[in-house]
């Protein structure tokens, strides 16, 4: 039982990091009562274990790439589709288009469900596909509603950002324009970023503290050349309607909006 002590210790340092934005060992120390010494032996193994991440500019520790994905994973083996799959059901039948809700792994957007209209018009995205999160709706839906710390645990080292065709963000600095104007609208669009001819649109899902878990997506044909800048905002308060629907049957806090991220540097889909 030594060992449970060090476990306790550590998860409260997780806990302080998740709450708010990144902290110096000094700090996390003091608000945790611990010893300096034993303060920095705690934070090397949880950076070796990927859950918490150092930032040397700032001398401040964050909230790890290893967390996020460790708190995701209650998505992924949740029974989902008895959950969300009458809602998505509906809505693909509403709307006829296709439908999916995905939850981020990593810097991938990994697609969890997938409904189809009764007559569906394209064959999209199936169940188990990851696509770079950054052009997806989905995934940008959810990196808006992150908490700042974890978002930037999740960028940090991107390096230049992929494309698919010659739509999309290339920067952490384009990125981030991209989010704060879509954190401010309230959803997420891609228009021919993820495949020329088809857009979608998608709304964040929010757990119990109000941070962004998932997004429901919908997408259909679209093409315009060049970029028309369509937001599509009468799907996007269909589409928000089911999810607040699914958030309040996973338990969490609907209607707890999206946040805005900082400026590159400050601090530290479909």
């Amino acid at each position: 039982m030594a060992g449970v002590p060090g476990l306790r210790r550590g998860l409260a340092i997780l806990r302080l990091l998740a709450a708010g934005e990144p902290l110096t060992a000094a700090t996390l120390s003091a608000r945790l009562g611990l010893p300096r010494s034993t303060t920095y032996h705690l934070l090397t193994e949880l950076e070796a274990a990927g859950v918490v991440a150092h930032l040397p500019d700032t001398a401040r520790w964050a909230v790890g790439i290893g967390a996020f994905e460790i708190g995701t994973a209650y998505l992924r083996h949740h029974p989902l589709d008895e959950v969300a799959g009458p809602a998505l059901r509906r809505l693909a039948h509403r709307i006829g288009h296709d439908v999916h809700l995905g939850v981020l792994d990593g810097r991938e957007l990994l697609y969890l469900l997938r409904e189809r209209p009764p007559h569906p018009q394209t064959l999209v995205t199936a169940v188990g596909v990851r696509l770079p999160a950054h052009l997806t709706a989905s995934g940008r839906a959810v990196l808006a509603g992150l908490a700042p710390a974890q978002r930037r645990a999740l960028l940090a080292g991107a390096g230049p950002l992929a494309r698919r065709t010659d739509r999309g963000p290339t920067s952490l600095r384009a990125l981030s324009a991209v989010l704060a104007a879509e954190a401010r609208r309230g959803w997420s669009v891609e228009d021919g970023e993820v495949s020329r001819g088809y857009a979608s649109v998608a709304r964040a899902i929010h757990g119990a503290d109000g941070e962004a878990v998932a997004a429901i997506s919908v997408t259909f044909p679209h093409l315009c050349d060049p970029v028309c800048g369509a937001d599509f905002g009468d799907l996007a308060a269909v589409v928000g309607r089911t999810a607040v629907e699914v958030t309040r049957r996973l338990g969490g806090v609907p209607g707890a909006g999206v946040r805005p991220p900082a400026p590159p540097g400050g601090g530290s889909s479909r």
